[in-house]
């Protein structure tokens, strides 16, 4: 094992949320303001997770205002407190980027039961 290995082991994350394409999710991310720290609540659907170990990251879209937005978070980082899952969506595609020109009803995804 090489040096880089061991040091990517060890910021692995031992207890990494477990969730899928198509989930809504509710991401718990601590945010640094000047010398206080609170937590930010971000929830939405998870369109895409990217690469794999230390350096994989997941894509959440919500809606705000009429607007889409996205945000990329890194799984295994120190600033995630936790990932909740609030509901599983059903999808055939590893990434939902299709989901960006649908608005409305037709961006919706059908329900694991």
């Amino acid at each position: 094992m090489t040096i880089l290995e061991q040091i990517q082991k060890e910021g692995l994350k031992s207890n990494a949320p477990v969730f899928k394409i198509g989930d809504t999710v509710k991401v718990y991310y601590k945010v640094i303001e000047g010398d206080k720290e609170r937590i930010q609540v971000y929830e939405g659907t998870v369109i895409a997770r990217k690469n794999k170990d230390i350096s994989e990251t997941f894509t959440v879209r919500r809606i705000s205002y009429g607007i889409g937005v996205e945000r990329t978070f890194q799984l295994h980082s120190p600033r995630i407190d936790k990932v909740e899952v609030v509901r599983s969506g059903r999808v055939r595609r590893a990434k939902l980027y299709y989901l960006r020109g649908r608005k409305g009803r037709s961006a919706k995804l059908k329900e694991i039961l």
